[in-house]
């Protein structure tokens, strides 16, 4: 991650990049992300933290570690911890390891997903699960596939498939202006959870931080003109749930 505004120019980072590929331009710092092996070198050489690596690849011993360090908080909130990512059924075996072990040690686990996995990934830890975390966006499948590359079928399958199941789900529907935001959507979504028995929802309405990360990342944002949706709106969508018998909270998701 690169952050133009901590750049200090002293190419350091230049000097100890083993692949060659960073170079600086009139402006700021190019990387050839391609070629990139992410060593971490240049970060390390760094004098203003402008050349960060982060995230780091951990094991499932690792997070338990961690886990257990705020146990005693566990017990005294009746609380948890949440899975979340990127997409935590994409890496099913680390995930089912992880609850296994979580499940031994009586801890509450809630897993924050958007549903898009195969239904033998929902299977496999359905039954580990305290909680799922359901991200609904979009029930329009031709533009759930516009806005997301996506076909909405296997989110909205795995979704039923865990209603009958029993599963403890908790819809998180964003809220995205001029996307997702019509009452015919919004009219869609009521009837589809609430004919899978499912009642609490919650709205988090879209917000612009992430466009610093994406240009750090050298990533193209591409919502970067769309503006967070107003109070009124999302008094509107609220109402508009709540008719049909829903209780909506607004963000905290």
């Amino acid at each position: 991650m690169y952050r133009k505004n901590r750049c200090i120019r002293c190419e350091e980072c230049v000097k100890n990049c083993p692949r060659e590929v960073l170079s600086f331009s009139v402006k700021q710092l190019s990387i050839d992300r391609k070629n990139c092996n992410h060593c971490g070198k240049c970060a390390q050489k760094c004098p203003t933290d402008a050349l960060m690596v982060v995230g780091k690849e951990v094991g499932v011993d690792e997070v338990v570690k961690e886990i257990v360090k705020d146990s005693a908080f566990y017990d005294e909130s009746k609380g948890g911890i949440t899975i979340s990512g990127g997409e935590p059924l994409l890496q099913i075996d680390f995930l089912n390891a992880l609850l296994s072990e979580c499940k031994k040690r009586s801890i509450h686990v809630a897993v924050d997903t958007s549903g898009y996995a195969p239904h033998s990934a929902i299977d496999k830890v359905k039954d580990k699960v305290d909680l799922f975390l359901y991200d609904i966006k979009m029930m329009d499948d031709k533009k759930h596939r516009k806005y997301t590359g996506v076909s909405n079928k296997p989110i909205l399958e795995n979704f039923k498939r865990l209603a009958e199941n029993g599963s403890d789900l908790f819809v998180r529907f964003p809220i995205v202006s001029g996307i997702n935001d019509d009452e015919n959507n919004v009219t869609k979504t009521s009837e589809f959870i609430l004919s899978c028995g499912i009642k609490r929802i919650c709205l988090l309405p879209y917000h612009r931080t992430g466009i610093e990360k994406y240009r750090s990342l050298g990533r193209d944002y591409k919502l970067r003109t769309t503006e967070a949706p107003s109070s009124q709106k999302l008094s509107s969508v609220k109402e508009q749930l709540e008719a049909f018998g829903l209780s909506v909270r607004i963000g905290g998701g």
